[in-house]
Order: structure tokens, then C-alpha cells, then sequence
């Protein structure tokens, strides 16, 4: 739930300890695994992904339905959302603390009642860190099923760095696995147990099957080819690297036929990608980067 709420809710005032506990977390570093591989343009094609993953948690689900502009707004929503992910891991120490706190700030009020009567608020701590858990998970699978796979000997530090994210995102301590392994375990447990089919869910879904217009005043015979193409692609990279149990509780089909549509998709994005220097893979997500900090001064 990193995107902009509704004008009618006002951020909310936090705690000056925790103010003062995030600003102690060190952020990611130039040249670090997280830096590295956080931004890898790879991972902007599971971003449909990663959000349908997160609004399956009930608590974000039902915080999107009630908070969120995303029906109205699907694409400056996604910008802004890679624009808060973008400063808090390459924007610097002072830019990732004000993110954080601005973050924590603009969810603390969200709260209400979810279409089955459950209460819930945003920062409810098991909601918070899923979304941050799926951030963590989303670029190692882009590599894995886009690239070679991240190394395994860099697969702890970039866990560790992605745990100072959490932290510097508000999460406490207690509520972050200590290693790789004991979060893998945690996220097949929240995929297996947690996640559900939902109205956020539908909606998702409903918009990569029908993506808006970037700019209402593009004409419908040029975006309309358009469209169905990125919609295809879309929810067959989303739907293909769904865990086949989330799948099915999603009511979502895969057949061998799309199976073998997503390995051709993937080749060649390997292919293309490969022809990239390391450095140029992260273009996107620097220049989201200073365009935040352009924003802020």
C-alpha cells in the first residue's frame, strides 16, 4: 500500500521516538546487493504481479478498496508508487527517512471495516510487512525467471539489506525473519494460509485485463492494439508466477499451453536483457529516483 490515498484522508500524526528510530537505520548504499538488484529493469514486469499478491492480504486488500485511487488513477498510481519504492532504496539516507516517515504518516489514519465486517488499519504490522515482503521476493524472482537467477551468495546480504528497508519503511525488528531460509518459510506460509480471493483482487485483475489509457486523450485506435497487448502479457506473467495453490484460490486457469508461452516470453527477455550492461539495467529506476528528490525540493 505505497501509493496516494484519497484527498479526504489526512495524514496522521506519528510517535517522535519512531521518527527518531527509523532516522537510525541505515539505508542502501551505492554498489550494495539491494542497490544492485532492488532496481534490475527486469522486475518492473512483475509489478502487476507483486500488487496482486499484496492486495490478496485481506487487511491491504480492504485498504485499497477503501483508501486508494487506483480504479480511477491506475497509472499515476503505479508512478508514484515506483517513485516511493525508488527513493526510500536509491535515493539517499535523508530521502529514504522523509519517505518512510511520509509513508507511516499517510497510512496511520487508514482504518475501517472490511466487506465481511472485519475491522482493520493499514499499519496493522502483519499487513505492513507483507506488502515489504513481497518487495523483497518480487526481484529475486524477476531474475530467476527473466535472468540466471540471483547468486546464491548474495542472497543473504541483499535479505539483510532488504530487512534495513523494512526497518527504515517502520517495520520493527521482531516482525522481520532473521535469514533467507526463515523467510521463504514465512512466505509460503502467508501464500498457503493467508492470502484470499477479494474485491481489490477483482479489480486488479479487471485492470490488467482492460489496462486505462496513460493519457486520456490518446485516441482509442492507437491504444487499443496496444493494450491488448500489454494485457496479454501482463496477466500471463502475473497469473504464470502465481504459486499454483494461490492460483487456484484466485480462481485464476493455467494451462500448458500459457506455460510455454511465458518460458518463449522469458527467453527472450533474457536475450534482450543480456545485451544490456549491468549498470544501464538500472536507468529506470535512478532516474524515478531523481526525479523524487526533484519533487521534494
Amino acid at each position: 500500500m505505497t501509493g496516494v490515498s484519497r484527498p479526504s484522508d489526512r495524514p496522521a500524526p506519528i510517535p517522535a521516538a519512531r521518527v527518531e528510530e527509523i532516522a537510525r537505520i541505515r539505508a542502501p548504499r551505492r554498489g550494495e546487493v539491494v542497490w544492485r538488484r532492488f532496481g534490475d529493469i527486469r522486475g518492473t514486469l512483475m509489478a502487476p504481479h507483486l500488487l496482486l499478491l499484496q492486495v490478496a492480504h485481506p487487511v491491504v486488500g480492504a485498504g485499497v478498496a477503501d483508501h486508494s485511487n487506483f480504479r480511477a488513477e491506475p497509472w499515476p498510481r503505479l508512478i508514484r508508487t515506483l517513485l516511493s519504492l525508488t527513493t526510500v532504496v536509491y535515493g539517499g539516507q535523508e530521502a529514504a527517512t522523509a519517505e518512510a516517515r511520509r509513508l507511516l504518516r499517510m497510512h496511520a489514519g487508514m482504518k475501517g471495516t472490511d466487506a465481511t465486517g472485519r475491522p482493520y488499519r493499514a499499519l496493522d504490522p502483519e499487513a505492513y510487512h507483507w506488502v515489504h515482503a513481497t518487495l523483497v521476493k518480487g526481484p529475486v524472482d524477476a531474475l530467476t525467471v527473466f535472468g540466471k537467477g540471483m547468486p546464491a551468495d548474495e542472497l543473504e546480504e541483499y535479505y539483510r539489506g532488504m530487512r534495513d528497508v523494512g526497518r527504515v519503511w517502520g517495520l520493527k525488528e521482531r516482525h522481520l525473519p532473521p535469514d533467507w531460509p526463515s523467510f521463504l518459510a514465512y512466505y509460503d506460509d502467508m501464500v498457503t494460509h493467508r492470502l484470499e480471493y477479494n474485491a481489490s483482487v477483482r479489480d486488479v485483475l479487471a485492470e490488467l485485463a482492460h489496462p486505462a489509457k496513460p493519457f486520456r486523450r490518446l485516441p482509442d485506435p492507437l491504444w487499443n492494439p496496444v493494450a491488448r497487448l500489454v494485457a496479454h502479457y501482463a496477466l500471463l506473467v502475473t497469473v504464470g508466477t502465481l504459486p499454483p495453490v494461490l492460483r487456484e484460490r484466485l480462481h485464476l486457469s493455467w494451462s500448458p499451453r500459457q506455460e510455454r508461452a511465458l518460458r518463449r516470453f522469458a527467453r527472450a527477455v533474457r536475450v534482450l536483457t543480456a545485451l544490456v550492461p549491468p549498470p544501464l539495467r538500472l536507468t529506470l529506476a535512478l532516474v524515478l529516483a531523481r526525479r523524487a528528490a526533484g519533487r521534494a525540493t
